[in-house]
């Protein structure tokens, strides 16, 4: 009985309730937020600020957390829609895009639902780009649609405290009939390549075999131009050598000549050499009268014959 006495005078107690004011208004003025988020505080009905990553202290019943944004970059699908290009064709296009909030009170303040905000932007920006293009264009110039649709998004968006840091265009969907007239024009343009090849191949060959031919030729004329040079090196070369030749036999003729001449004129200079050229004088006067009178009728005698 007194227990319950004293758990009923407890609860009656003014400083019970003091207490406990006391513990909720610390619990509720003592925030941690976790990491890249950001909670938006107002203060009596009105933004005041963005409490940031760690412990924050807010006064309790008069500010308040009215937001949590997350503030990593996120991924957002942009479901696929209807666009018509310059040349009046209907395609069907989707993409993703990832953005990240910079600003969590702007996001908060600025506009309802940043993420459906940033959706129906890319949506509109992007029949905008594909408007202002041929279907050619389109399939080819995705890097520029991309660009155009990023440039303008983040100039829009600046306000929001959002920032679209990259958009990618992921399918292209053209109706059935223009998907038939392009698989067809893709097989004429393989099979022009085709031809295109073969011509360039029957080209390269001929060039190539007339470049071997006319190199042939050259190298045959260069060769026989070599064959003459050197036959007419080797006719000079020996017509050389044969007149070194007759040139040292004539000298050395005349070395002999002259050698016997002196050897003659040594020898002339003694009693047996003027006997020895007296002797030769006589035999080569007989020997010339032996021939003069056998060959003419004329008798030569000593001048004393009758």
């Amino acid at each position: 009985m007194n227990e319950f006495y004293s758990i009923s005078s407890l609860f009656t107690s003014p400083w019970f309730w003091l207490a406990a004011v006391i513990i909720f208004a610390i619990k509720k003025g003592i925030y941690f937020v976790p990491q890249n988020r950001g909670y938006v505080i107002y203060t009596m009905g009105r933004y005041s600020s963005t409490l940031k990553a760690g412990l924050n202290f807010i006064i309790p019943f008069i500010q308040r957390v009215v937001a949590d944004r997350n503030l990593k970059e996120q991924s957002l699908d942009i479901e696929s829609q209807s666009a018509i290009t310059k040349d009046n064709i209907t395609l069907q296009i989707d993409g993703i895009l990832f953005m990240k909030v910079t600003d969590a009170g702007a996001a908060t303040n600025n506009v309802t639902d940043y993420k459906r905000a940033v959706v129906q932007l890319a949506m509109t920006t992007m029949r905008n780009a594909i408007g202002s293009m041929e279907l050619d264009e389109c399939f080819q110039n995705r890097d520029i649609i991309n660009t155009q649709i990023l440039g303008a998004m983040t100039e829009a968006t600046q306000p929001w405290g959002v920032m679209v840091t990259r958009y990618e265009i992921k399918d292209i969907t053209p109706p059935q009939s223009i998907k038939e007239d392009m698989e067809k024009q893709m097989t004429a343009e393989r099979e022009k390549r085709s031809v295109i090849l073969i011509a360039e191949g029957v080209k390269k060959a001929a060039v190539t075999n007339a470049e071997g031919l006319k190199q042939a030729r050259v190298l045959d004329a260069e060769a026989a131009k070599a064959e003459q040079v050197l036959g007419a090196e080797a006719e000079k070369t020996k017509r050389v050598l044969e007149a070194q030749g007759q040139a040292e036999a004539i000298r050395l003729v005349a070395e002999a000549d002259a050698n016997a001449l002196k050897v003659i004129g040594q020898q002339a200079a003694t009693l047996e050499g003027k006997k020895a050229i007296e002797l030769s004088l006589a035999q080569a006067a007989i020997k010339a009268h032996q021939a003069i009178a056998s060959e003419s009728t004329v008798i030569l005698t000593d001048g004393n014959t009758g």
